[in-house]
């Protein structure tokens, strides 16, 4: 079964910085993209960040592009979220997600909720202005 365990979030000011990091565990995890979500309370979950398998290609979201940084470190089975210039509106419940199957960034709905088959449990990242 696969497990994905998402730390780092907390309260910054705005423009501070946060690391975000999800651990996963149950399969080979170099075998898979993986993805970062967000979840503002009374808002649909939206796709922040995407990145490949080798780390080849990634996708941001409009909104966190130039501020956001995506990575993976594959002999720790980590995925990472690099969040700067932090703003108010950037306050969610941010989600780790993989997909049921390996292969390239291309190949499934990587900026969809449903091209995702696994969620970790969230960790809330609160910006004050």
């Amino acid at each position: 079964q696969v497990q994905l365990v998402e730390s780092g979030g907390g309260l910054v000011q705005a423009g501070g910085s946060l690391r975000l990091s999800c651990a996963a565990s149950g399969r080979s995890f170099s075998s898979y993209a993986m993805g970062w979500f967000r979840q503002a309370p009374g808002k649909e979950r939206e796709s922040v960040a995407a990145i490949s398998i080798n780390s080849g290609n990634t996708y941001y979201a409009d909104s966190v592009k130039g501020r956001f940084t995506i990575s993976r470190d594959n002999a720790k089975n980590t995925v990472y979220l690099q969040m700067n210039s932090l703003k108010p509106e950037d306050t969610a419940v941010y989600y780790c997600a993989a997909p049921k199957s390996s292969g390239s960034l291309y190949s499934f709905g990587y900026r969809s909720v449903s091209g995702y088959a696994y969620w970790g449990q969230g960790t809330q990242v609160t910006v004050s202005s």
